[in-house]
């Protein structure tokens, strides 16, 4: 099945460039590649050639111990759920009285847990918007 043919004939690449570089230069360039929005080394040379801007992303490893511990949090919080959706299953299976009570204090120690990880959330986002919002 052919490509379809692009809307913008501008934006076509027709045209065949070749050079060489030293080892230095294309590194720099891989460099550049790997940290940017190009997706190759060609693309780099393509954006620098034709003069366009290059987004390069930086990644800030003073976040790394918070992202983690995010992450945790995210992870125990999802176990939480699935905890609260078992003991909610069980409750509406159950019909006798003193089981459904046993359900709903279960259910109420789950949600006390949900309670002391939010408070650790809110901890850590304030701690991370002191950071970022620094002047």
């Amino acid at each position: 099945m052919p490509r379809k043919k692009s809307t913008n004939p501008e934006t076509i690449l027709t045209h065949f460039v070749r050079t060489r570089v030293t080892e230095k230069v294309y590194l720099r360039l891989e460099k550049i590649s790997r940290n940017s929005d190009c997706h190759s080394v060609g693309g780099v040379a393509r954006k620098i050639l034709s003069q366009e801007k290059i987004t390069l992303f930086y990644k800030d490893i003073t976040l790394n111990a918070a992202m983690e511990e995010l992450a945790l949090i995210r992870k125990e919080l999802r176990a939480i759920g699935v905890n609260i959706n078992q003991i909610t299953r069980s409750f509406n299976q159950d019909k006798t009285e003193t089981k459904r009570a046993f359900y709903v204090l279960k259910a109420a120690d789950q949600y006390q847990k949900i309670d002391a990880k939010v408070d650790e959330l809110l901890i850590i986002i304030s701690k991370l918007a002191g950071k970022w919002l620094q002047e």
